[in-house]
């Protein structure tokens, strides 16, 4: 049986693709579209690896299908709008595997256009689905409020 082609709208683009409308979005965004930089973790949505935006707000992509994105705006890793949050994230030295960064990225950049100077339970909350292997999270507090601050000088 043929699937039904899927419009699939990513970072600005459309893509069509012929995919299951069940397919989880983060296989048709990696392995169909190509764009890798949002991570596969654990499959059940628990580690953030793989948080993308959809319509702005902060999904596990593992865990939503094509057919719950039909019609609505996706952004990866690779799309988001968060050059500061990315400097600064790199200003402090927060990666260190790496391979958690960009669920991570995704979290913050959410919390920030939600909340622009968001508190300390404010960021621990919002970023209490993504797991850092390596225990980076004073350092990810840190550059969420260097960009905070970055910002409130502008």
């Amino acid at each position: 049986m043929t699937n039904p082609k899927q419009t699939l709208l990513v970072n600005g683009k459309n893509f069509t693709l012929d995919a299951d409308p069940n397919m989880p979005v983060l296989w048709a965004i990696r392995d169909i579209i190509g764009l890798t930089g949002t991570k596969y973790g654990c499959g059940s949505g628990l580690c953030g690896a793989c948080t993308i935006h959809v319509d702005g707000v902060p999904m596990r992509g593992c865990l939503t299908s094509l057919k719950q994105v039909a019609g609505k705006n996706v952004t990866t890793i690779e799309g988001v709008a968060a050059d500061s949050l990315k400097a600064k994230w790199a200003e402090h030295n927060v990666p260190q595997c790496g391979y958690c960064q960009a669920g991570q990225i995704m979290s913050a950049a959410a919390l920030l256009t939600k909340t622009p100077n968001p508190s300390d339970t404010q960021i621990d909350e919002a970023m209490s689905g993504n797991i850092c292997r390596c225990g980076t999270y004073p350092r990810i507090k840190a550059a969420i409020k260097a960009t905070v601050a970055d910002t409130a000088e502008v």
